[in-house]
């Protein structure tokens, strides 16, 4: 689960084996890890998954690219965060993960082709471009009060068998958005390299502070792979689906459209349940989407305004997202920090290693945990690092 920084090899560890014996003990440990909705109190309206017995599931007329009526479904959705889609640019997929996938499959020969991924960013990554046998390079992304992408490493990283650069903007776990300028700036330089562009925008319908400013894809841009999908958007993991949004000159769109319609018929992976249930589940989900933004933001403020009686405490820039990166004191390193939160105090929380951090000391939480759970987790891990600075 965790990787080690010193060696760089993934290996059964001490934090593993430590979680796996807190559980097994029946300790109540809070676990500020928990990325997973279903879990956390919210209140899903009982009937939100009745649409999954819809009788038109009951025919199998499979479509490779996915049911009209889902696409279309998808297409709406991108408009109520102001982006344009068209649904024939929409390919259904059965997760982000398997998107991924596809793409690497669309793009990249196994035999030798490569693709930029952002560090810090979730560890999916490299076990996915293994699977497909492609190489993953990271570029970094700085912290200069707020994240950013180095683009002068981006630059160092290039070579000839590049295929894709990968965005992940909300990133995952910085929080960090990648704004306009940044998003066009990155696509300048895919066409310049004839290189495609991914855009993970799974955690989009979370700003932490005001709304998001939509990515508005060019006809002159890349060709570009926008995902998304139902696991963070409405906060269904276990309703498998998934999309990618086609965007780029038209030519190149519809060549990378029709060489997905051989992948995708090849697999036809997505349920026709989940089709026919894709309009519903997008519509009714708002009030889980609601909800899940609500306590994100809750408990974001609940992190920062208790982290400022703690000045050797630094809560890094969110700006979307459900997890929040906290810079502690580095007095030993990252994985003896996680142990003795746990062993001492009862609180999860991830080390910054997990999420290929440059260097220590970087704790991640979830914001997601019920927002009393939340609250006290946040006290025992700050008050590790000694006591208020305030009366």
């Amino acid at each position: 689960m965790f990787s080690s920084r010193t060696t760089g090899e993934l290996q059964p560890n001490r934090l593993t084996e430590e979680i796996r014996r807190a559980r097994a003990s029946g300790r109540q440990v809070i676990d500020l890890t928990v990325t997973n909705p279903t879990t956390c109190g919210f209140a899903y309206p009982p009937a939100l998954l009745a649409s999954l017995a819809d009788p038109a599931a009951a025919t199998y007329a499979p479509q490779p690219l996915g049911a009209r009526g889902a696409r279309d479904a998808v297409a709406r959705d991108y408009a109520r965060r102001g982006v344009r889609v068209h649904p024939d640019q929409v390919v259904l997929t059965a997760s982000t993960s398997e998107a991924y996938s596809i793409l690497f499959k669309l793009l990249c020969d196994p035999a030798g082709d490569s693709v930029l991924v952002p560090a810090p960013s979730y560890p999916l990554f490299e076990h996915l471009t293994s699977l497909d046998g492609v190489s993953a390079a990271t570029y970094p992304l700085e912290y200069h009060g707020r994240w950013m992408v180095d683009f002068n490493a981006l630059d160092d990283r290039w070579t000839a068998r590049v295929r894709a650069v990968l965005a992940v903007s909300p990133n995952n776990p910085t929080g960090s958005i990648l704004t306009p300028d940044e998003l066009d700036r990155l696509a300048r330089w895919c066409v310049e390299r004839r290189t495609a562009l991914i855009v993970d925008e799974v955690f989009a319908d979370y700003p932490l502070n005001g709304a998001l400013v939509p990515y508005a894809t060019r006809s002159s841009g890349p060709l570009t792979f926008r995902l998304g999908g139902l696991s963070k958007s409405i906060g269904l993991p276990q309703v498998k689906l998934g999309w990618i949004a086609v965007d780029g000159p038209e030519p190149v769109v519809a060549e990378a459209l029709q060489r997905l319609e051989l992948i995708c018929d090849t697999y036809l992976s997505v349920s026709t349940p989940v089709q026919a249930a894709a309009p519903r589940l997008l519509a009714e989900g708002a009030v889980v989407r609601d909800q899940i933004l609500a306590r994100v933001r809750g408990n974001d403020l609940t992190l920062r305004r208790s982290a400022e009686r703690f000045p050797s405490v630094e809560p890094l820039r969110t700006e979307a997202g459900w997890s929040a990166v906290l810079r502690v004191p580095a007095t030993r390193t990252e994985e003896e920090l996680v142990l003795e939160l746990l062993g001492r105090d009862d609180v999860l929380v991830h080390p910054g290693y997990f999420f290929n951090f440059p260097r220590e000391a970087y704790v991640v939480l979830s914001l997601l945990p019920e927002p009393d759970v939340f609250a006290e987790g946040v006290r025992r891990l700050l008050t590790k690092w000694g006591h208020s600075s305030l009366p």
